[in-house]
């Protein structure tokens, strides 16, 4: 396992990117197909029930993934287990019991953090809960205590104060940064505009999205994010396999209460479009009544998606197999 220790400086530390975007023209007109989409990744839903997700038998060069809901996932490889943004408790709906957004869950808990073991890499894209849970990484450190933890540089006290993560076992990363985690599993890091693109005072990102390099793909998993500039012309250059994409949207009540949006799921088709994606696993919904989207309005999209681009839904106890070369 590659280098995490205290002390750790990722490659390319210092390069920032600018803390400012713009939102696409219309959002809601999609693009030329374009070209690029010369991937021919195939990418299926199969059985495989997330309590038994070391079971499930794999070729040595594709990548397995649950859901776990809302941004959560887990992915596995021949040589690689890592977590993503879990949120595995009711954190949120104690915190907000009394506010008007109550925070319930729409979908119950599918696994407890301590069942998941053996992983390898624990990441979180930002600070808000629902993706650095006190109510769940606490638990989940302790039951991999062999793991690495992977968070955004701006998250550093959050992560170790409010955490309780294990400086020596963390790695602390920032847009721009490119880290090797493994002898399969690479990692870029990329700057994600949770409405906008922010920065703290010391000019580092508050919310980030990752490119997995791992086992041979290429897995973008862009945390909370909409359309920004430039985010076409970096991912054009990485050569994306799959997409895992908020599309929970975004409208003026839940700005004015607070909570930030992502993707409307036509966003998030057009920028896969636009970068030469050919497969979009939408993510960051039916979670809470107040933020989310009608699974019955994406399937109703689907019908006017091009021909060789596929979107694929999560459902959980399912395994999603991403078929490598």
């Amino acid at each position: 396992m590659a280098s995490g220790s205290r002390g750790f400086q990722p490659r390319g530390v210092g390069r920032r990117k600018p803390c400012r975007m713009r939102e696409t023209a219309d959002r809601f007109a999609p693009r030329l197909w374009n070209p690029r989409l010369r991937k021919k990744t195939m990418i299926q839903n199969v059985p495989g029930k997330l309590v038994e997700w070391q079971r499930l038998s794999l070729e040595s060069c594709d990548v397995a993934a649950w859901w776990l809901g809302q941004s959560g996932f887990l992915f596995r490889s021949d040589s690689d287990c890592l977590v993503i943004d879990p949120y595995l408790s009711d954190s949120l709906a104690t915190k907000y019991r009394d506010r008007e957004f109550k925070h319930e869950r729409m979908m119950p808990i599918p696994i407890q953090p301590g069942e998941l073991q053996s992983l390898d890499f624990v990441l979180s894209t930002h600070k808000h809960t629902d993706h650095m849970d006190v109510g769940t990484l606490p638990e989940l450190l302790d039951a991999n205590p062999r793991c690495r933890f992977v968070a955004p540089r701006s998250a550093r006290q959050h992560a170790l104060e409010t955490i309780g993560a294990d400086e020596d076992r963390s790695v602390f990363v920032d847009a721009g940064d490119h880290i090797t985690l493994s002898s399969t599993l690479e990692i870029d890091v990329i700057a994600a505009a949770h409405e906008e693109l922010q920065c703290d005072d010391d000019g580092r990102s508050l919310f980030l999205g990752y490119v997995f390099h791992l086992n041979g793909l290429q897995l973008y998993h862009s945390g909370d994010c909409v359309p920004y500039d430039g985010l076409v012309e970096t991912l054009q250059r990485v050569d994306i396999d799959v997409a895992f994409l908020p599309v929970n949207g975004r409208d003026e009540l839940r700005a004015a209460h607070g909570i930030p949006g992502n993707f409307h799921f036509e966003e998030a088709v057009d920028l896969c479009l636009q970068a030469g994606i050919r497969n979009l696993v939408p993510q960051h919904f039916g979670m809470f009544e107040f933020n989310t989207v009608n699974p019955e309005y994406l399937e109703r999209k689907m019908g006017a998606l091009p021909d060789g681009f596929n979107v694929i839904f999560p459902r959980i106890d399912q395994a999603l197999i991403i078929e490598g070369s």
